[in-house]
């Protein structure tokens, strides 16, 4: 297989929502270019993009796939990505590493739901962008409405390069703005025939050339120029015009498609050889430290690994951008992040599950290779010479959790095993094993995310498995002093147990006074694993109590804070002062006072008015203004603290916290609420009081719970 120089690599990504023809169109690309020579459909399950058994059964992308294309002497390596935002990690490590992004819009519906959601990732990146109108064959297609809605979404930068002649089941002509021509197609599309553009459209076209040359013009002094001397841009003054404005986030071309009668992908894909840039046209890299790193096929070799893939009977496929240098068979390279050495055995193109052998890669390709030992997704592969890491891909933070078990209880071991394969596969998949809710907590992107883990689970790795509702890490804590004592006292025969603790205890908050009802004989403070801290006194004079014996009340006090006398949750921020107590010359012992020391905890911690604490959330939810009333009222029916409300870019931002408790479910309502335009932002706050009704709750639930298990 050619190997190809930065300058003819092109790297695309398919991006849009749900059904708007990504596969279709990574499919009919490749076709065209006589790389397949069927076409494949998502019906018959056979295309190259989506060939996993979850997309098949689903009908549609769930995986980010790679592919390429050799176009007129140009290489085009293809992504195609899902469209639902539950998989929004696969389509931010696509964007990522390409260097253009093609959306696709519906041009039955519009800018829909996913494009608006996608368009903050490709904005956020300022990738150049091609605006793909598709379905311009379906009865409901609006080529007008379309173009009016992006305009409305997108700004002035939507730049019409082409437009239909008709839509619907007659559309099989392309105005082309830019060449001036009328492309129709055959029946069953393919190549097209070039035709002068008819009388009837020759004025309409013409306006629209004009502002197409006033848009490439005015990205460049130099242009601008030319222009005003000569009322007009030759080709290719365009088409540097368009890629300036590309680069610059100011043009969006727009392009006619039915990817379904194969018509328009050719002169599209003429455009991204033409104008799109390549990766040495991009802006440069950096590595973690601030360092730019160039697209120089001369630098040292440094690869950056966007993702991993586990395939079944193969092992693991490591997917990666050349970011400099070039890549060839054998080359041993440096990861800094886990300070091992890789050594490159096996090299490959992809086109979905085909694997394409090639000896060497140059910056800017993108290619994959087997079973590297220590190198995962957001890692970078040095050279010689090279140093640093690239600025990793920062995905989003998950939306929902929920509990995972596995029905065979033999499949524990297992089970841990198999998530964490999963997230090393997808990032945005975040597992937590939770000794403090005895769980093992999924953390994902939405409820279809959590579905497809499942899914994952049951057919791929055959483990039964089943979800549970998560529990919510609560904290116990004091509201005001209290003091109590404790004997314990054991005696069976032979050497007996005997300890006893008075102890005073008190809520803790920095900058408290000293202790001074007694004399502090030495302070500890212990900054808790959980959060909060315990201040231990011991106070003890005169002997009372050895004092190699208040360690073991100490840990007597942790052990009970460690499950605490409310709910069995974590206790934070008390001050404990051990003032008294009574020991047996024969009797005492380490357990004793362990014994004592807890059960003193327990007995004075339930007089001093304990209070509940709940996780906060911080909540951020950007909604259209016509859906921000039911979605306040969904936010106070979860008792949340509306904390403000702004405008931004034409959505109204409401700001809230609200208790993880009553975050199960709230995204897929949202979603519902919303017509899935909410963007919701969601992270951890503080611990707040939860109210009394629901701590009284929680607490009888707690100790039901707790004779149950002693009887």
């Amino acid at each position: 297989m050619k190997t190809y120089d930065e300058k003819h690599i092109k790297n695309v990504v398919l991006i849009g929502s749900a059904k708007s023809g990504k596969t279709t169109l990574a499919e009919t690309m490749l076709f065209e270019a006589g790389i397949i020579n069927r076409r494949g459909t998502i019906e018959e399950k056979n295309t190259l993009s989506d060939y996993h058994e979850i997309e098949h059964e689903r009908g549609n992308s769930v995986y980010a796939t790679t592919l390429h294309t050799e176009w007129r002497d140009y290489k085009i390596n293809i992504i195609d990505t899902p469209g639902l935002d539950d998989f929004i990690g696969e389509v931010i490590s696509a964007i990522s590493v390409c260097d253009t992004a093609v959306m696709l819009l519906n041009a039955q519906y519009g800018v829909e739901v996913g494009t608006e959601l996608i368009w903050d990732y490709v904005d956020k990146y300022g990738k150049p962008t091609i605006l793909a109108i598709n379905q311009l064959d379906a009865e409901k297609a609006n080529f007008n409405q379309t173009i009016e809605d992006a305009k409305s979404f997108f700004g002035p930068a939507v730049t019409v390069m082409q437009y239909p002649l008709s839509t619907g089941s007659t559309f099989n002509s392309i105005i082309d703005l830019l060449k001036m021509v009328m492309y129709k197609f055959p029946e069953n599309g393919g190549k097209p025939e070039k035709l002068p553009i008819p009388d009837s459209e020759q004025d309409h076209a013409n306006e629209l050339h004009n502002e197409l040359v006033e848009k490439a013009a005015e990205n460049d002094e130099e242009l601008m120029e030319h222009y005003f001397q000569k009322g007009n841009l030759d080709e290719d003054e365009l088409r540097q015009g368009l890629k300036i404005g590309m680069m610059k986030h100011q043009v969006f071309p727009v392009f006619c498609l039915s990817t379904r009668k194969d018509m328009g992908a050719g002169r599209m894909m003429g455009f991204i050889d033409n104008v799109a840039p390549s990766a040495i046209e991009m802006p440069e890299d950096f590595t973690e430290e601030g360092q730019e790193v160039a697209c120089d096929p001369a630098a040292p070799t440094r690869l950056f690994v966007f993702k991993t893939l586990v395939e079944p009977h193969l092992g693991r496929l490591s997917f990666f951008k050349v970011i400099a240098g070039e890549v060839a068979l054998g080359m041993e390279l440096q990861n800094e992040k886990t300070n091992t050495t890789e050594r490159i055995a096996q090299l490959f193109i992809a086109d979905g599950k085909n694997r394409n052998p090639i000896d060497r890669l140059k910056a800017g390709d993108i290619g994959c290779t087997l079973k590297l030992k220590n190198t995962l997704t957001n890692h970078t592969l040095n050279g010689k010479g090279a140093k640093g890491n690239i600025d990793p891909i920062h995905f989003p933070a998950p939306k929902v959790r929920i509990a995972i078990v596995a029905k065979n209880k033999q499949d524990d071991e297992k089970l841990s095993e198999v998530l964490n394969e999963i997230h090393m596969e997808d990032p945005t998949i975040e597992i937590e094993y939770n000794r403090e809710l005895k769980q093992i907590i999924l953390h994902a992107q939405g409820e279809l995310h959590l579905a497809v883990t499942k899914w994952r689970l049951e057919h791929i790795y055959k483990m039964q498995v089943e979800f549970q509702k998560a529990k919510i890490p609560y904290r116990e804590t004091i509201q005001k002093p209290a003091n109590s004592s404790y004997r314990h006292k054991k005696q069976s025969g032979g050497a007996g147990q005997f300890g006893e603790v008075f102890m005073k205890i008190e809520p803790y908050y920095e900058g408290m006074p000293p202790f001074k009802e007694f004399p502090v004989r030495d302070s500890e403070t212990h900054e808790l694993p959980w959060g909060g801290k315990l201040v231990f006194n011991n106070c003890i004079v005169g002997g009372v109590i050895d004092a190699r014996f208040i360690p073991s009340i100490l840990k007597g006090v942790l052990e009970k804070m460690s499950e605490g006398p409310l709910t069995g949750s974590y206790v934070r921020d008390v001050r404990v002062s051990i003032y008294d107590g009574k020991m047996h010359p024969v009797d005492s012992n380490d357990i004793s006072f362990k014994i004592a020391g807890t059960m003193a905890f327990r007995d004075a911690f339930h007089q001093a008015e304990p209070q509940l604490l709940e996780p906060i959330n911080e909540v951020e939810v950007s909604i259209p203004d016509a859906m921000m009333g039911d979605v306040m009222t969904e936010l106070q029916a979860r008792r949340s603290m509306i904390m403000g409300m702004e405008n931004e870019h034409g959505y109204q931002v409401i700001k809230a916290r609200t208790p993880l408790a009553e975050l199960d479910k709230f995204f897929s309502t949202l979603k519902n609420i919303s017509q899935g335009r909410a963007k919701v932002r969601t992270q951890f706050a503080d611990y707040a009081p939860v109210p009394a009704e629901l701590q009284k709750r929680l607490s009888e639930e707690y100790h039901k719970t707790e004779v149950a298990e002693l009887h």
